[in-house]
């Protein structure tokens, strides 16, 4: 057994659920305190203040002050922490704008759970976690280009993803079989970055208009 008090831990993510799981998860751990929690990145400063955490968990969509803002302001106040990013999103834009905030890592919300847990520790101990499909997209940034623009039918798709329709339904909507709603939404998956269909339907949200 270690003698090295627990690493103190802030979390920080709009959804109550995902937190109350990712406290659970974590406190579980010997090594690992869970000190406070944030659903929104404006509480994030003051929390870290009040509560001096060794590891900010961080996520990055979040309604009012996102993940990056929150980042960059703490990180200017309190340079000790390491914000460690735990998010659905892996596309280069949001990695890169991470990073450049100062977060120490990024881990995607679809890993292991020991996977967090070993991500938490490593960032407590001044390690860069990344998960293995981030790590790949900062690999190729030199080498390729930005992704390409998606066509008017994969954006036709990804609007009625969001909207919550299913292969079947968009494939009617659009007049088009539901194999090739999947090919498309393959391709959608692939060129924005993300892994699932929650994912993509908040990249629409936020980045296609009329969504």
């Amino acid at each position: 057994m270690t003698d090295v008090p627990p690493y103190r831990v802030l979390l920080v993510d709009d959804h109550a659920l995902v937190r109350a799981g990712l406290s659970a998860l974590l406190d579980a751990h010997p090594q690992i305190q869970v000190v406070g929690e944030a659903s929104d990145g404006s509480q994030v400063v003051e929390l870290a203040l009040n509560s001096d955490p060794d590891v900010v968990l961080m996520d990055l969509s979040m309604p009012g002050t996102d993940g990056v803002t929150a980042t960059r302001e703490l990180l200017s106040l309190r340079p000790q922490t390491q914000v460690l990013v735990l998010t659905s999103f892996s596309d280069r834009d949001r990695v890169r704008d991470a990073l450049a905030a100062g977060a120490i890592g990024y881990l995607l919300k679809d890993s292991d759970p020991q996977d967090v847990v070993a991500g938490v520790i490593a960032a407590a101990r001044r390690g860069s976690p990344l998960d293995p499909r981030v790590a790949r997209t900062l690999l190729t940034e030199g080498t390729v280009g930005p992704p390409p623009p998606l066509s008017p039918r994969e954006r036709d798709v990804l609007r009625l993803v969001a909207k919550g329709m299913a292969n079947k339904q968009i494939g009617r909507a659009l007049g088009i079989s539901e194999r090739t709603v999947k090919v498309h939404l393959g391709n959608v998956f692939r060129r924005i970055g993300v892994q699932d269909r929650t994912s993509a339907a908040l990249w629409a949200k936020e980045n296609l208009p009329d969504t």
